[in-house]
């Protein structure tokens, strides 16, 4: 059931969104709205991080059935980012885009089965030259002094899956030293001012999902050293964080429940969702706590799946998701939304559900409660 919702949905993704980077052969992008307007059509709008989580969406797809046609559409939207970008992925001044961009580019980079690229490599070196020679971690941008969780945690996955776990444990150990509020949630990030260090107290769901995937990270890393009784402190901080989240972020019955809007926010339930499914397939099940962790996240995970499916539209036979995962999802249009100064004064015609990013984290979602499904099958054939 799960892999043809899933199917459904990256058919949507791809239907509406998909286009040629300029009309160039052998590229591909994913258009940031539907229906879109003319910038939008022309990438004039592309936004860089979005790619990113369009790539991972494509891999989660490859690995979950892997057809050439996949393969090559991979291949394409690699291409079309660096065709979009000049040729120059480091050139952002935003270390948790490219942070995603290294992510979903190692991934695929598995998917394709081949040896690391030298642009992934350059990548991931230009991102580590960033880390503060002060604080050791990293700001969120170029010159700047705001450190924060959705760069940190990123960096800290890369980090401990290129055999840099040292420097992933530094950063997470950081977070957990400076950015835990009071109900065991992971706050945004410190803002350095001249009044001292400012705590961003904002708990976004994409804080949850990274730290909770870096720490799992971290702790299979330690564990594959043999190091093991190092893994259990990382371990007891993802469950910790997954109960956490289940308490507060979380409806009753289970169903992730947070305002994130359109935009950038519109991605932010996906990333929790994908993390959380990380954790449900690959905590390790060798005590109690563990397994009861491994549930709840995937109780989650299928709660807020099923939720979404049930409150989808539906537009040629494919879904449309909605950006509040326990309300029914509108119809988008661009009625409005010109170029003209009027058309961004009046907001009254914004939809949500317009924007690539909730359409993305929908598919994410979905993705996420494939993976799930996948591997509870495969424990029943064992």
């Amino acid at each position: 059931m799960w892999l043809h919702r899933a199917d459904l949905a990256e058919a949507a993704i791809n239907e509406r969104h998909a286009s040629h980077v300029w009309g160039i052969p052998r590229t591909n992008l994913a258009v940031v709205a539907w229906p879109p307007h003319t910038k939008e059509k022309l990438f004039y709008r592309w936004h860089y991080w979005w790619q990113a989580h369009y790539i991972d969406c494509l891999v989660d797809a490859t690995l979950r059935r892997p057809t050439n046609a996949r393969k090559q559409r991979l291949k394409e939207t690699i291409a079309g980012v660096r065709v979009r970008q000049f040729g120059r992925l480091t050139h952002n001044d935003y270390y948790d885009d490219k942070t995603w961009l290294a992510l979903a580019l190692d991934r695929a980079r598995e998917v394709n089965g081949r040896g690391r690229k030298k642009f992934l490599r350059r990548l991931e070196e230009n991102i580590l030259a960033g880390l503060d020679s002060i604080t050791g971690v990293m700001p969120w941008r170029v010159g700047e002094t705001f450190f924060n969780v959705p760069t940190n945690a990123p960096v800290a996955i890369m980090a401990a899956r290129t055999g840099r776990v040292e420097k992933a444990r530094y950063l997470v150990d950081w977070i957990f030293d400076n950015l835990v509020d009071d109900h065991g949630l992971i706050m945004d990030g410190i803002r350095m001012s001249m009044h001292g260090p400012e705590v961003v107290r904002n708990t976004y769901p994409y804080c949850q999902g990274v730290v909770i995937g870096a720490c799992v990270e971290i702790a299979l890393a330690l564990r594959e050293q043999e190091r093991s009784e190092e893994a259990v402190n990382y371990l007891a901080h993802a469950r910790a964080l997954i109960h956490a989240v289940a308490k507060e972020m979380a409806t009753p019955e289970g169903v992730i429940d947070v305002q994130t809007g359109d935009g950038d926010g519109g991605l932010f339930k996906g990333i929790l969702a994908r993390y959380l499914a990380d954790a449900a397939v690959r905590l390790p099940a060798d005590n109690p706590a563990n397994i009861a962790a491994r549930k709840i996240a995937a109780r989650l995970v299928m709660a807020s799946a099923e939720s979404v499916w049930n409150h989808r539209l539906e537009v040629d036979g494919l879904p449309v998701f909605a950006t509040d995962w326990t309300e029914d999802a509108r119809l988008p249009h661009n009625y409005g939304l010109g170029t003209n100064a009027l058309s961004d004064i009046v907001r009254v015609v914004r939809i949500d559900e317009r924007d690539l990013s909730v359409q993305l984290s929908g598919w994410m979602l979905v993705e996420a409660a494939a993976r799930i499904s996948m591997d509870e099958e495969a424990a029943k054939n064992d």
